[in-house]
């Protein structure tokens, strides 16, 4: 799922009366755009987080389904996240060097963390005692809840979007993921929102529909189906990368495949398109191999003069024998002008 184009809000800060004021409180238009596919993520982070609290907070209970708790704690959840966030910055200062100072400072992992915590806080006595968390049953009912939610429609993904951006822009310190850049006038921001890094973007690629962040143009574009690129064989063919992998193991005149001599022995894979020479180039090896098929008592020493006595017979015939069938059907032929194949005496 692509994540929601990021609409850009031009929202002044309240103007100074003069100019002077104006200096003093410095420039008043932000730049609210962020990375909206970790907004996305995050997004989606909310929603088995809430059913998991719903249905922690209830098990056991009689009285009490997840869906009865659910306004509540959706509410209890949005109101936690954002505290939670606006204090990180805080938290993280009085903690720098402590047993969190490795922790991961990706907004996804410290939201995630946040609505875990928000999870643990609601469970009731009956989830704290039992060996409820560790059931297949608890994860069967978050799950049931979750589609439960979806299909009535239960906090969208758009508010949960609006949620996630402001937690983002909380927690990112660094500014890896939104920019916090300000200016003086709207045509300024404007002029910025274009070049922003963080705009939404569409891919470029023929047949992509993908919208993404801007910083992420390169990182798409390495992997987007639609691309066209050379064929990783080398071959001349120029595709769609969607299709590298079956241009490559079906038509491609460069993929290997196996000799048409493998059948008799001989192992080495050949590119489609040089199958020809291949077989021109190790004529004496294939018919070796051959030989010591039909000739299985023969010595190697044997084997190699009668590949000799062979070609010497008829080299065009054995060239075109193109397979182990038609080249053993050859041999065959050959040697029975040639007569019985001499064996070396064994003196020892």
């Amino acid at each position: 799922m692509d994540p929601p184009t990021t609409v850009v809000e031009l929202k002044p800060e309240p103007k100074p009366e003069n100019m002077e004021e104006a200096k003093e409180t410095g420039p008043m238009f932000s730049c609210n755009l962020y990375d909206t596919e970790v907004g996305h993520k995050i997004a989606q982070v909310f929603l088995p987080g809430l059913a998991t609290a719903c249905v922690d907070n209830t098990s056991g209970d009689l009285f009490r389904s997840p869906d009865a708790v659910a306004v509540d704690l959706k509410k209890e959840m949005v109101e936690y996240l954002i505290q939670r966030s606006e204090s990180f910055v805080a938290e993280s200062v009085v903690l720098e060097g402590g047993p969190e100072a490795e922790a991961s400072d990706h907004p996804l992992d410290i939201v995630s963390d946040f609505v875990d915590d928000f999870g643990s806080l609601k469970r009731n006595l009956f989830s704290r005692v039992s060996g409820w968390l560790l059931s297949e049953k608890r994860e069967d009912n978050i799950d049931d809840f979750v589609q439960e939610m979806e299909i009535n429609g239960f906090w969208l993904i758009d508010r949960r979007q609006a949620i996630a951006q402001t937690v983002l822009k909380n927690v990112d310190f660094k500014n890896n993921f939104h920019c916090d850049v300000k200016f003086n006038s709207e045509e300024e921001l404007a002029a910025h929102v274009l070049l922003c890094k963080f705009r939404t973007v569409n891919c470029a690629n023929e047949g992509c529909s993908a919208l993404f962040c801007a910083s992420h143009l390169e990182q798409h574009d390495f992997s987007c189906p639609f691309k066209i690129i050379p064929c990783e064989q080398n071959c001349s063919e120029i595709l769609m990368r969607r299709d590298m992998d079956r241009h490559c193991i079906t038509v491609c005149p460069i993929k290997l495949v196996n000799c048409p001599f493998y059948p008799v022995g001989c192992t080495i894979p050949v590119p489609q398109c040089s199958i020809n020479q291949h077989c021109t180039e190790n004529l004496q090896t294939h018919l070796l191999c051959i030989l010591k098929l039909i000739h299985r008592e023969a010595s190697e020493e044997d084997l190699k003069k009668r590949v000799q006595q062979l070609e010497a017979s008829s080299s065009e015939q054995l060239v075109n024998a193109c397979d182990a069938r038609s080249l053993t059907f050859a041999v065959k032929e050959l040697e029975a002008n040639l007569g019985p194949l001499e064996f070396t005496v064994n003196r020892d």
